[in-house]
C-alpha cells in the first residue's frame, strides 16, 4: 500500500483539528513537533471552563457602589468656612504646636541622632520650657495680687501660722463639739460577737467623757459586749431595720425629737467620729459655714461658685469681662 495515501488522511485530520482550535479559542494549539512526547491522543478530553457560580455573579452585581465622592463635591458641600476649620494649622511654636510636634522631632533625633535633629529637638523642649517659666512667674504675680486666687489666704503655709491655724481649729470645734453634745447624743448599734464594736466603744466613751456626748446603745442580738462598756443597753425593737443598719458598729447622730443624721457603719476613730460629727452639724444646720471651715483650720472666704446660666458663652470669650463675671459671682451668697 502506498505510505502517502495512508498518511494523507492523518495529516488533514490533524489540520481540521488545528483549524478547529484556532476558531474556538483564537490561540493556536500546540504543534505536535514541539509537544511530540505526547504522542497522538485521539480521543483526549480537555478540561471544560470554569465557569462563574450564580451567587458570586449575583453578589458582583448586588455589590455597593463606593461612597467616595469627588474632592470638587466635598469642598462645595464643605463651603471654604469649614475648610479652613478642618485644614487649620496651630501657629508654629504655639502651646499646641508644640504638643503636636514636639514628640515628633524627638522620634526622629532618635531615630537619626545627627547633630542637627538632637539640636532640634532641644531647641524646642527649651522654648517649651522657657514659655512654662514666663507662665509661672505670671502667675506667681496674679495670684499674689488677688486674694481671691491665693490660697495662703484661706490656709496659711508659713509653719508658724499653720500651726496658729490648727490651735484655733482645735478650739473652735472642741466649742463646737460641746454645742452639739448640749443637743444631741450618739446612737451606737453593736452585736455581742462583732470585734469591731468591742474596740469602738472605748472611742465612743472618751468621746462621751471628752464633750459630754450622751450614748444610747442598742444591742441587735439582745446580748452585752464582752468587755462591759455600755452594759446599760437596749434591745433592738425594729429601729436597726428602719434606719437601714446592715453593719456593725452603726453610729447615728440623734437630736430629739426626730431629727437623725447617719455617721457611719463601720469603726471610726476619735478623730474621723469628730469630723463626721461637726459635717453632718453644717449639713443640718446646727453649726454655721463659718463656724465649719474655722474648725477645719480654714478661713472662710467668699467661693467661686456661680449659678448655672449667668455666664453667658459671650461672655467667656473675652478674658476680662470673664473676670469680672466670677468676681461678682464669688460675693453673691457668700458667707463673708
Amino acid at each position: 500500500m502506498n505510505r502517502n495515501a495512508i498518511s494523507l488522511p492523518i495529516i488533514m485530520s490533524l489540520c481540521l483539528k488545528a483549524s478547529l482550535a484556532m476558531g474556538k479559542d483564537d490561540e493556536p494549539e500546540v504543534s505536535y513537533f514541539a509537544d511530540k512526547q505526547r504522542g497522538w491522543f485521539w480521543y483526549e478530553v480537555l478540561p471544560e471552563p470554569v465557569k462563574k457560580s450564580q451567587p458570586e455573579i449575583q453578589a458582583d452585581q448586588e455589590k455597593p457602589k463606593s461612597d467616595i465622592k469627588p474632592l470638587s463635591v466635598v469642598e462645595a458641600e464643605t463651603g471654604p468656612k469649614t475648610q479652613a476649620k478642618l485644614f487649620a494649622e496651630p501657629q508654629p511654636l504655639s502651646s499646641v504646636w508644640l504638643k503636636q510636634n514636639l514628640e515628633h522631632y524627638l522620634n526622629k533625633a532618635i531615630d537619626d541622632p545627627s547633630p542637627e535633629n538632637v539640636a532640634a529637638f532641644y531647641y524646642l523642649q527649651r522654648v517649651m520650657m522657657d514659655k512654662a517659666e514666663r507662665f509661672t512667674n505670671a502667675a506667681r504675680y496674679v495670684v499674689m495680687s488677688d486674694p481671691q486666687l491665693d490660697e495662703t489666704v484661706r490656709r496659711p503655709l508659713a509653719t508658724y501660722a499653720a500651726n496658729e491655724a490648727n490651735h484655733q481649729a482645735s478650739v473652735v470645734a472642741e466649742q463646737a463639739l460641746k454645742a452639739i453634745a448640749a443637743q444631741a447624743g450618739i446612737l451606737f448599734f453593736f452585736r455581742s460577737d462583732c470585734p469591731y464594736c468591742h474596740v469602738q466603744a472605748p472611742i465612743l466613751a472618751m468621746l462621751e467623757n471628752a464633750y459630754g456626748f450622751k450614748i444610747y446603745p442598742v444591742s441587735l442580738d439582745g446580748l452585752p459586749m464582752p468587755n462591759g462598756f455600755f452594759s446599760q443597753f437596749k434591745r433592738d425593737n425594729g429601729q436597726a431595720a428602719m434606719l437601714e443598719v446592715e453593719q456593725t458598729p452603726a453610729l447615728f447622730l440623734m437630736k430629739p425629737p426626730k431629727q437623725i443624721v447617719p455617721l457611719a457603719q463601720g469603726a471610726l476613730s476619735l478623730e474621723e467620729v469628730t469630723g463626721r460629727i461637726l459635717l453632718a452639724a453644717k449639713e443640718a444646720g446646727w453649726i454655721d459655714a463659718t463656724q465649719y471651715q474655722t474648725t477645719q483650720g480654714i478661713r472662710n472666704t467668699p467661693m467661686l461658685l456661680p449659678t448655672a446660666g449667668s455666664i453667658s458663652p459671650a461672655v467667656t470669650q473675652d478674658p476680662l469681662s470673664l473676670i469680672q463675671a466670677l468676681q461678682r459671682s464669688a460675693h453673691f451668697g457668700s458667707t463673708p
